[in-house]
């Protein structure tokens, strides 16, 4: 039987943070909805998953921008884990300013790639140095199923 999920799509905030939540840390302008399935992926197991991916973003307001840039900077910060996915279709800097952020963290990472991205010997040589033994994963499912295992463990 699957557990209730709470979904937080920006900029929503919940009261108080929902634990275990996990983050999902991915592009959104220019690639396919990855999170939707992510989500799927991973409701067996994650009561709260913070999704950044809005239903309709007002592109070219910067009050929204500078919005949408605090809730995930905050929500990055209060999920128990990040769960980040670099799809092929773009280069995704914010993302990878995102990754090296929290890869000098102690918080729990999934990281995955897919082998048509353009930046991924990058993300796996520089996770290489910065967390040693952390596999980069080659799809979004197996990506998912290494973030399912941090809950109960260390999430």
């Amino acid at each position: 039987m699957l557990q209730p999920m709470s979904v937080v799509v920006a900029p929503d905030r919940p009261a108080s943070p929902l634990r275990p939540g996990i983050f999902l840390a991915g592009g959104i302008s220019g690639v396919a909805d990855w999170q939707a399935e992510a989500i799927g992926w991973l409701r067996p197991v994650w009561p709260a998953v913070y999704n950044p991916r809005r239903a309709d973003f007002p592109m070219g307001d910067a009050g929204e921008g500078a919005r949408q840039i605090r809730w995930e900077f905050e929500q990055l910060a209060v999920a128990d884990a990040i769960l980040f996915w670099f799809s092929f279709e773009t280069t995704q800097p914010i993302v990878l300013y995102e990754l090296g952020r929290w890869a000098a963290s102690d918080k729990p990472l999934a990281v995955g790639a897919d082998p048509r991205y353009e930046r991924r010997f990058d993300v796996v040589e520089q996770l290489a140095l910065a967390r040693p033994g952390l596999t980069v994963h080659t799809d979004l499912p197996s990506t998912c199923a290494a973030a399912n295992r941090f809950v109960g463990e260390e999430a």
